[in-house]
């Protein structure tokens, strides 16, 4: 026997529609997009249903599922449809708000933007995001060690009668033991916590304040984006060569230990590093620069961002 709702009709003679349950209205509307979005992705790049399983590791019966808006995926599920088709696992969840469509929109275009012009959108997103009263008079040096952050800093401060803080050894007192110590005991992705919770103190505690950063801080996006945003940060850098020479004086080879190629080293990290210094507000290279000469040009860099903020 046939069900009788299949056979409804409504007085114009078309099939009536069936209301979903009382309460998963939503959820099938969800779930119908999810699947939506999974065709509409698969579609784009030309992947058969079939091909899909494959890369993904999921039943085609089950995509089909997906596809129908019969299936609940997990998070799971959709990363590996995700990676299969190679789009962010955002672009597979429904979108409904403004902010939400704006998002999506700003998702599509970025894979058309030129790989170098990246950092300075990033940048133009920054700027408009952080406002000089959210950096308050904080100024964060980055750059890689031997560019003379520790050094200008520390004198930076005494000048503008603010706190000067090591952000490393703001963490080495947290945790008591050295840098090298937490990262072999603990690991680096450990210590990289560490130091975004002392960087988010720091901030939360000083209005002014002169912050010397590790030269791996752009590694983490999520605290070197926050040191973008609430501090007015100035890239220190100088010539391979100079940061070379000031590393041995200080007799500190922790990246480069045991290593012939020290100097290939250095510039390859440099290099891998050179986009995330560039997004800071300045540059000021200290290369063939005497202390005094350097820490003049800071002093300015810095009485612009100061005043621009009182």
């Amino acid at each position: 026997m046939r069900c009788p709702l299949a056979q409804s009709k409504t007085g114009s003679g078309r099939r009536a529609k069936i209301a979903p349950p009382p309460g998963l209205g939503d959820d099938a509307a969800f779930a119908a997009e999810i699947g939506r979005l999974v065709r509409l992705g698969r579609a784009k790049r030309g992947i058969t249903r079939r091909k899909l399983a494959e890369e993904s590791g999921i039943s085609e019966r089950y995509l089909a599922q997906i596809e129908g808006g019969q299936g609940n995926p997990s998070v799971i599920v959709l990363k590996a449809v995700a990676e299969a088709i190679d789009v962010p696992i955002i672009e597979l969840l429904p979108r409904t708000s403004g902010r939400a469509k704006a998002l999506t929109k700003i998702l599509d275009l970025l894979p058309r933007v030129p790989l170098n012009e990246l950092p300075g959108i990033a940048g133009l997103i920054e700027g408009r995001l952080a406002s000089a009263s959210d950096r308050g008079r904080r100024i964060a040096l980055v750059g890689l060690r031997g560019a003379g952050k520790s050094t200008l800093g520390r004198k930076l401060a005494t000048h503008l009668g603010v706190p000067f803080v090591e952000l490393d050894r703001i963490v080495e007192q947290e945790y008591g033991a050295s840098v090298p110590l937490l990262i072999e005991m603990s690991g680096l992705n450990t210590f990289r916590r560490y130091e975004r919770e002392c960087l988010e103190r720091v901030i939360a505690e000083h209005e002014a304040v002169v912050i010397a950063t590790a030269g791996g801080i752009v590694s983490n996006p999520d605290t070197y984006a926050l040191l973008l945003r609430r501090t007015h940060a100035i890239w220190i850098k100088a010539q391979p060569n100079e940061h070379m020479r000031r590393v041995m004086e200080q007799g500190d080879f922790r990246p480069m230990a045991q290593n012939r190629e020290a100097m290939a080293d250095l510039m390859a990290i440099l290099e891998a590093r050179r986009d995330d210094y560039a997004r800071a507000e300045a540059a000021l290279d200290t290369s063939g620069e005497t202390v005094d000469k350097s820490f003049t040009k800071l002093s300015r860099l810095a009485a612009a961002f100061m005043n621009g903020a009182s």
